[in-house]
């Protein structure tokens, strides 16, 4: 009398679909996550209570003791529009972000926006969140 049956279950695991979704969960973390890259500049910049997240492809730094930075280069404040129009040829919409001090007055922040502006890109103000 064979009590055993012929049907047996494969103790043996396959790990190929496993990996498939460890790799789509990846992708799909990497295009959902933020694309903002942090200024390295030690800035202290202003807070505020709302705030929206834009692609920063150019960014200009003003630190506390007015030092100008174009993408973490210093730069003076003469060269900042040749710089910029050079930067801004390729794109179609341009955004400069600015990373301002908030010990910075407000007339240096008004000089920089204004090249900006003058060369048709759209101007934002890097903030922190308030408390």
């Amino acid at each position: 009398m064979n009590l055993r049956s012929k049907n047996r279950i494969n103790p043996e695991f396959s790990m190929s679909s496993m990996t498939d979704i460890i790799f789509l969960l990846l992708i799909f973390f990497m295009l959902t996550s933020n694309f903002v890259t942090p200024s390295g500049l030690p800035v202290s910049l202003p807070s505020s209570k709302t705030s929206d997240i834009v692609m920063q492809k150019i960014s200009v730094t003003i630190t506390e003791d007015l030092q100008y930075y174009l993408n973490d280069q210093p730069v003076a404040l003469e060269e900042i529009e040749p710089q910029l129009t050079q930067l801004l040829q390729g794109t179609e919409e341009g955004a400069v972000v600015l990373h301002v001090d908030k010990t910075v007055p407000v007339e240096h922040l008004v000089k920089v926006a204004g090249i900006a502006k003058n060369l048709n890109a759209s101007v934002t103000l890097a903030t922190v969140p308030a408390e």
